[in-house]
């Protein structure tokens, strides 16, 4: 009987150790649980949140206009804090607030949207807790300024240089010329053309009235705001003599003092006649 009694002790002994194990790891996880939960509580509480018009999106960002209005305000989490002071700071800088648009909520409105507004981000902070921050940034799109006509005069075997400006939010997903309607033969004019992004340029050297003259139309178009162009009509003009005016002006010195002293020699010969 001593052996079944002592195996039923060592089992026993072994069962209360891992029971022991078993509670000391699921307090050690219980524990871990129990801290950043407290620590994700605090942050909450201890945080700032930003309302704002238009409404934000999942990735911080406010889709907005050129020339529309964006209202930002920001409370302390739990909204109860009216004695709270709150900081702004745009792109890092810190933006002037009136003495009564500090304590509790602190509103910013920026009106109207420009094109230096595009990827700015505002952040709101507590005065006496840098690190309870929210940031929203600002999307701008626009549409690329192309509108009217432009009338250009280039002398004939001169060069002719039309810029388009193609900057918009988001790229334009393409750009094309015509020519009198029809799209610009690069080769039969000696065209090129270049795009960097801002501007798409088409050129020609020597221009001839046959090649070059008439309505060229740039024309470029938006993933959003469709297609938009410009119209230049080029007149083409004889080509006028140019006279270098360095050479021309030490022509007329000689010419002036060669009559002076042609006149003070002539003078001369008068008044030895007359004495």
């Amino acid at each position: 009987m001593e052996q079944p009694m002592e195996y039923f002790k060592e089992y026993k002994d072994k069962k209360k150790e891992e029971i022991i194990t078993f509670r000391a790891k699921m307090e050690l996880m219980f524990g871990a649980f129990l801290f950043h939960l407290l620590l994700y509580c605090a942050t909450q509480t201890s945080g700032v949140t930003i309302q704002t018009v238009p409404a934000v999106d999942s990735e911080g960002v406010i889709q907005t206009e050129l020339e529309k209005t964006v209202s930002l305000v920001c409370q302390p989490d739990g909204g109860h804090e009216a004695d709270e002071e709150l900081q702004w700071l745009r792109n890092g800088f810190a933006v002037h607030l009136t003495e009564e648009n500090r304590m509790g909520n602190s509103s910013v409105c920026v009106t109207p949207v420009l094109y230096e507004d595009n990827g700015a981000t505002f952040t709101c902070r507590r005065r006496n807790n840098a690190t309870a921050t929210a940031s929203v940034t600002l999307n701008v799109t626009y549409h690329p300024q192309l509108s009217g006509s432009e009338e250009v005069s280039v002398e004939k075997e001169s060069m002719l240089v039309l810029p388009c400006d193609i900057w918009a939010n988001p790229p334009v997903s393409s750009v094309s010329w015509s020519l009198n309607g029809s799209a610009v033969d690069l080769l039969a004019g000696g065209f090129s053309v270049t795009n960097d992004g801002f501007t798409s340029t088409i050129s020609a050297d020597k221009v001839e009235k046959s090649l070059h003259e008439g309505t060229y139309q740039c024309t470029a178009e938006s993933p959003i705001y469709g297609s938009h162009n410009k119209t230049f009509i080029v007149t083409l003009t004889d080509k006028t003599l140019t006279i270098p005016l360095m050479p021309f002006i030490a022509g007329l010195v000689v010419v002036f003092f060669t009559v002076l002293l042609a006149v003070a020699s002539r003078w001369n010969r008068i008044r030895k006649c007359c004495k």
